[in-house]
């Protein structure tokens, strides 16, 4: 057994083995932890997340916005100020500054977001460290987010902000950023199964 397999964690315990047989051996367990659920159930999840966040804050679902943020609050921490950078120069985004990331529901939803995704890893037994094979991996992973990353600030949001937001309030830019979208995904993976895989 390898060491990011959950029985290892139990060796040597027979009550801890015992128990952790019986909870991975759990049909329930298996249902909404270890097995991959139905994209129908993704897609109406992510919908109720959308509406609830509609409804309490009053804007859409966005991930890189509150990221910008998070780099401008770190550059400020630093010393420095972003108050006249165009992306900060509006009095709502100077507001938003100074009321701190833990008052910026956008950075609570990131963070919640990534707690969420870890967890989930962490309780079907996926998590595990890999072996970077090639040098061009660590290129590609490097040089994909960041074209990801600038792609979201020009293209005023990510997949989540641009397109499923979008989308959810009937706007074209959010059906046209979604056919891009579809069709960047398309020639990025070709060009990653090509060069660097």
């Amino acid at each position: 057994m390898g060491s990011d397999d959950p029985e290892s964690v139990a060796e040597g315990d027979p009550v801890k083995q015992k128990i952790l047989q019986t909870i991975t051996a759990n049909e329930h367990y298996l249902i909404w932890f270890k097995d991959a659920w139905p994209y129908l159930v993704g897609a109406v999840l992510l919908s109720l997340v959308q509406i609830v966040t509609f409804a309490v804050t009053g804007n859409g679902w966005g991930i890189t916005g509150a990221v910008a943020n998070w780099g401008a609050w770190l550059y400020e921490a630093l010393g420095g100020s972003v108050r006249e950078w165009a992306p900060f120069a509006s009095d709502r985004a100077r507001a938003v500054l100074d009321e701190g990331p833990l008052n910026h529901g956008g950075s609570i939803r990131n963070v919640g977001t990534i707690a969420g995704a870890f967890f989930a890893v962490l309780i079907a037994s996926s998590f595990k460290f890999k072996k970077i094979r090639y040098g061009k991996q660590v290129f590609a992973a490097v040089l994909g987010g960041l074209l990801m990353g600038y792609g979201a600030r020009v293209g005023m949001g990510c997949n989540i902000g641009a397109f499923f937001s979008g989308v959810a309030v009937l706007s074209l830019s959010g059906w046209v950023f979604g056919v891009f979208l579809f069709l960047g995904a398309l020639v990025g993976s070709r060009i990653l199964m090509k060069f660097f895989v």
